[in-house]
């Protein structure tokens, strides 16, 4: 019997990832039926079928299942092996695959990868923006490094490093910037903006304003914190955005800014990555070089 090979692990985990032969051969690169062939004999050599397949579904069968989760923790302590030779090596990480959410992306990552680059010219950065769940899901397979988001995540696999903390700010039509900051409990009246499910920013204004997840309520789910803006500006209702992104998002919106005094509402923002991997004192240098960059105006 045939042994099996990393690249038949590859090409089993795309597949099982993306439940599609033509997308895993594309995140692969290679053909459909280059994919199909390798999937074949692996399924031969192992004397059993990992995928069940109809002319529109495909997905794994229950032993495709646990077989999934023992190739992503080969396929990880590989990556994780070929990552500390490349460092021995070279003295620092010579790849980092950030991941980031997006309401800390867009306002953080123009200074990040600048100082970045600029401390570490030889290290290829690779970002990936998307929400806590999933930059979570690929950390433990994975496919990410390390990953910025807000604390906390209590996940005893992972290693979590606080950065900075960041206030909430209230956005307003700007003929309402003379108006009193109003209060938790007023605020909780209001038709406020919120951004769609699955954003933490999300809970955490809900948390703030003491409104349950769930709860029926007028007004706008956006996908972005730049939609929320530009709806207040137009005169529908209103929001909280991070103080990072104030000058981004405020600068082209007929909105004005309010601070609220007593009971402040704030994130804690901090980076993650698995305790399993060996560049941890590295990935420490690189969350310092973040709190530093964090600090600069």
């Amino acid at each position: 019997m045939k042994n099996v090979t990393l690249k038949q692990f590859k090409y089993f985990e795309a597949l099982a990832s993306e439940g599609h032969f033509g997308r895993a051969a594309d995140a692969c690169a290679i053909s459909q039926p280059a994919l199909s062939m390798q999937i074949k004999e692996l399924e031969e050599t192992l004397d059993c079928e990992l995928f069940e397949r109809s002319s529109k579904h495909i997905r794994l069968t229950t032993f495709g299942e646990v077989f999934a989760l023992k190739v992503r923790e080969i396929l990880r302590s590989v990556d994780e092996l070929s990552e500390m030779a490349r460092a021995s090596q070279s003295g620092f990480i010579s790849r980092l695959r950030l991941g980031i959410i997006p309401t800390i992306a867009p306002y953080l990552l123009p200074k990040l990868i600048g100082n970045l680059t600029y401390h570490y010219p030889e290290m290829d950065i690779q970002v990936r923006e998307t929400l806590t769940e999933k930059l979570i899901e690929e950390l433990e397979q994975g496919k990410l490094d390390a990953a910025i988001l807000a604390l906390p995540i209590s996940i005893s696999a992972l290693t979590e490093t606080s950065l900075f903390d960041e206030e909430f700010v209230l956005v307003r039509h700007r003929e309402d910037g003379s108006k009193p900051v109003p209060d938790v409990e007023r605020l909780s009246e209001m038709q406020l903006l919120l951004l769609e499910e699955g954003h933490c920013f999300r809970d955490q204004a809900l948390s703030f304003c003491n409104i349950r997840s769930g709860l029926p309520k007028e007004g706008l789910d956006g996908s972005s914190l730049s939609t929320l803006v530009q709806m207040v500006g137009a005169g529908i209702g209103v929001t909280l955005i991070p103080e990072m992104a104030i000058s981004v998002e405020t600068r082209s919106a007929d909105v004005s800014i309010a601070r609220f005094d007593k009971l402040k509402p704030k994130r804690k923002i901090g980076m993650v990555w698995r305790k399993t991997n060996p560049l941890q004192s590295r990935l420490e240098e690189v969350a310092n070089l973040i709190r530093d960059t964090s600090k600069v105006g």
